[in-house]
């Protein structure tokens, strides 16, 4: 994959001047959904709709060949926004239902429920200078991963009032460096790790220190499937035994506070139930 280096400073704007282009030539298709919302212990967490036009759209068979198709190992021109050292590329996603949804892509194949490494956490760290919003990671299939190449996602802020994630207003006070806790306001096994100030040299390695750190406290495994939430300030890592509960896939985003459903009756099943009860069906258990 060959693309402009990406710095921080460039990344919002090249992501704005890409997303014009990509709707214009038809290389974005931005999923259709109705934005509902479900009260959760004085937040709101975010309930998305898909439409029955992108219900069809979703259902379309995949390209016929032995090998699974890939779309990251050449992505599309007009969806890339540049290579971000060391190793990776970020793109825009092609079915996007949260508007500006980056990849950050890494250029020789991986695997999804490979371990974070240095360079992961340096590329990470260069796109959360450049965009001050949610980063996350789906460790594995049953974590909700829909590809097998590596790659991490991120959002611009998905609120209210401007936080990362609507789960955010369910945390107690962050932790220092080194240190992990849990929220007694989430009822399903996960870790919190605060990152410290933002903007000091190093942030990739204090990254990945908090990543170790989270995982070595919930006793993960290899390749255990988890969700990794990531922004400036914290880290939040959740084990995952489970992909789905009545119907409903679960990805990192779901742990943020922003679900997505195919049907209004599955969402007055999640509204019925409660999203954090639906959470903690599929969230794995501390050891």
């Amino acid at each position: 994959m060959n693309a402009t280096p990406l710095t921080p400073a460039a990344l919002w704007p090249r992501t704005l001047d890409v997303t014009r282009h990509a709707l214009e030539t038809g290389a974005l298709q931005p999923i259709a959904t109705e934005a509902r919302t479900v009260p959760v212990a004085g937040t709101e967490f975010q309930v998305r709709v898909l439409g029955r036009v992108a219900l069809k759209e979703r259902k379309r068979p995949a390209p016929s060949g032995s090998e699974p198709f890939n779309p990251f190992a050449n992505p599309e021109p007009d969806l890339v926004l540049g290579d971000v050292a060391p190793a990776h590329v970020c793109l825009l996603n092609k079915f996007n239902v949260v508007e500006h949804h980056l990849l950050l892509v890494t250029r020789a194949f991986e695997s999804q429920d490979a371990l974070l490494t240095p360079a992961d956490f340096d590329a990470l760290s260069t796109c959360l200078e450049g965009l001050d919003g949610l980063a996350f990671y789906n460790a594995g299939e049953t974590a909700g991963a829909s590809q097998r190449h590596k790659h991490l996602q991120l959002v611009p802020p998905l609120g209210p009032d401007r936080l990362r994630a609507p789960v955010e207003a369910l945390f107690p006070v962050l932790p220092g460096p080194g240190r992990v806790v849990a929220a007694e306001s989430l009822p399903f096994a996960h870790l919190l790790a605060g990152l410290g100030p933002w903007g000091a040299p190093g942030q990739g390695a204090r990254m990945l220190a908090a990543y170790r750190l989270l995982r070595d406290a919930l006793g993960l495994a290899e390749h255990a499937p988890y969700n990794l939430l990531v922004t400036r300030d914290w880290m939040l890592l959740v084990p995952r035994s489970r992909a789905e509960h009545l119907g409903v896939n679960v990805n990192a985003l779901g742990f943020a506070g922003s679900l997505l459903v195919r049907t209004p009756e599955q969402f007055d099943a999640v509204a019925a139930l409660g999203p954090l009860e639906l959470l903690r069906q599929v969230a794995g258990v501390t050891p």
